[in-house]
């Protein structure tokens, strides 16, 4: 009798337990209020974010200007101007057009007057498409500043006019595009423009080092 007593007692004792931490537990999730019966808000202090004014165009527009080593010909200044599609975050599709003037070439300049080619025909004209990859994307930092940058290689086919003749022309290179703000960017470039040439009385494959450096922007 005794023992069924404090098993009655025991199990009204937890009942009341339960029942007691139920109501607490219930009343701390209730909204605070005050004697007039508005609730109290808290005083959070909201932080002000800004987000990032970055481009989203696709296009990107320049001009560019360095030294071609046009083989046989010396090292000439060269200009031009490119624009680009970006298909997807690391491909691009780019069209160049470009221009030169080769210079005397040794024998030329040792022969005592004699001329290869004549002055209209030692301008050198190219156009390329060419479709580049890049390889590295991330950021250059410069002091305590980071910039956007790109690693890329590039490569395509074109024509090059030279010696009064259209050569089809194969290019490939390497590239860095530095990105200082969002809507313009600095590059360089190194490439390899070639081409077979019989110029010299035999058949060759010709190849044309380029480096350069330019600005576009996004558009």
């Amino acid at each position: 009798m005794e023992s069924r007593f404090r098993s009655l007692f025991l199990t009204s004792l937890i009942l009341l337990s339960a029942t007691l931490l139920h109501m607490q537990v219930s009343h701390a999730a209730d909204p605070v209020e005050l004697k007039n019966g508005q609730i109290i808000q808290p005083e959070l202090k909201r932080r002000k974010i800004t987000l990032a004014d970055i481009d989203t165009e696709d296009y990107e527009i320049g001009i560019y200007a360095g030294a071609l080593s046009i083989e046989d010909f010396g090292v000439n200044a060269v200009y031009g101007a490119k624009i680009a599609y970006h298909v997807t975050e690391n491909i691009f599709a780019e069209f160049t057009l470009g221009q030169s003037t080769a210079s005397k070439t040794s024998f030329e300049l040792l022969s005592g007057g004699l001329q290869l080619l004549t002055d209209d025909e030692r301008d050198f004209t190219y156009y390329n498409i060419s479709v580049g990859y890049n390889l590295l994307a991330g950021e250059s930092f410069f002091g305590s500043r980071a910039y956007n940058s790109d690693l890329y290689i590039i490569g395509g086919i074109g024509s090059t006019n030279f010696a009064d003749n259209d050569n089809f022309t194969w290019n490939i290179g390497v590239g860095f595009r530095f990105v200082p703000k969002d809507w313009f960017a600095i590059h360089i470039d190194v490439r390899d423009h070639m081409f077979k040439s019989e110029l010299l009385g035999s058949s060759k494959l010709t190849h044309n080092l380029e480096l350069t450096t330019g600005i576009t922007f996004f558009f």
